[in-house]
């Protein structure tokens, strides 16, 4: 019984501890569009894009077409 009730406080635990770690971000573009990402878009050097998933698929926004990116509180 113990040791479900600790299996169970660190599932909990590591859970919440992800959904922390994740705030969605509103990608402001150049042309006036606002994009909101559930998490802050990763930054590829090489191919000079912005990436994000949306609804499990890879998105890109190229650096040039973004004006701002900030968090939603």
């Amino acid at each position: 019984m113990t040791r479900k009730l600790l299996a169970l406080a660190l599932a909990t635990t590591a859970l919440g501890g992800l959904a922390a770690c994740s705030h969605p971000n509103v990608v402001q573009t150049k042309d006036g569009q606002q994009i909101v990402t559930p998490d802050e878009p990763e930054y590829n050097k090489k191919s000079g894009t912005y990436q994000y998933e949306d609804n499990g698929k890879k998105v890109q926004i190229n650096k040039d077409d973004v004006h701002s990116i900030q968090e939603v509180k």
